[in-house]
């Protein structure tokens, strides 16, 4: 997969898009945007499009998020360099790699091993060194708990008590909560050891969050 100047100039256009969002105001945002090439995540038939507000298919039923709710999940996070942070739901890498670009030490967990892989080849494509887990969501990854963000990719039932304890106080969780086609968006700060901020902000679809791997 090349980088040309036309994806480049379709690069600027989705900044412009992402700008109007007057939800986004990270600038830090919009330059990970423009150095991690959306189209090197999807398959060549869908390049063209790579740059439109689109979610695709990218196989084991899984999708890329719409570049919007990237841009914005992201800005909830409230992301400083250096912070350690949990992605649940690797998918394409593309998410991941946006946060590595934006300086954060990523650990990210799929549970599809075809994704798992796939993301491993193309973050390794980008030289970002996250630590890439081959495994269940739901559990997490307590052996390098807390975390200072917890990001999660997929729509969960419910906010899993796991994550919520491997969370470090005053972090930051970003989950779509909720059952059927359609999630709430929900910001959760931890406060103390057993007592969280709940903040909500809109409906969104993603894919079911699911437990154990799928090899």
């Amino acid at each position: 997969m090349q980088d040309s100047y036309k994806f480049k100039g379709m690069r600027k256009q989705l900044i412009t898009l992402l700008r109007e969002d007057t939800r986004i105001t990270n600038e830090s945002i919009f330059e990970a945007f423009d150095a991690v090439p959306r189209h090197f995540f999807l398959d060549l038939v869908f390049a063209e499009q790579a740059y439109s507000n689109m979610a695709f298919q990218i196989g084991a039923g899984q999708t890329i998020s719409h570049p919007v709710t990237v841009a914005f999940q992201t800005q909830l996070l409230e992301l400083k360099k250096g912070e350690k942070v949990l992605e649940i739901g690797t998918g394409s890498g593309f998410q991941t790699c946006i946060l590595c670009q934006m300086g954060a030490k990523v650990f990210s967990i799929e549970r599809q091993r075809e994704l798992f892989l796939k993301a491993k080849s193309i973050v390794n494509h980008f030289k970002f060194t996250p630590r890439l887990i081959f495994g269940d969501g739901y559990k997490g990854f307590p052996a390098y708990a807390p975390f200072d963000k917890i990001i999660v990719t997929c729509g969960a039932p419910e906010i899993p008590e796991s994550l919520l304890q491997q969370l470090k106080v005053g972090g930051i969780m970003v989950i779509p909560v909720g059952e059927g086609k359609e999630q709430t968006m929900k910001r959760l700060i931890k406060v103390d050891e057993s007592s969280y901020q709940h903040e909500e902000f809109g409906t969104f679809k993603f894919v079911p969050m699911l437990e154990d791997k799928v090899r």
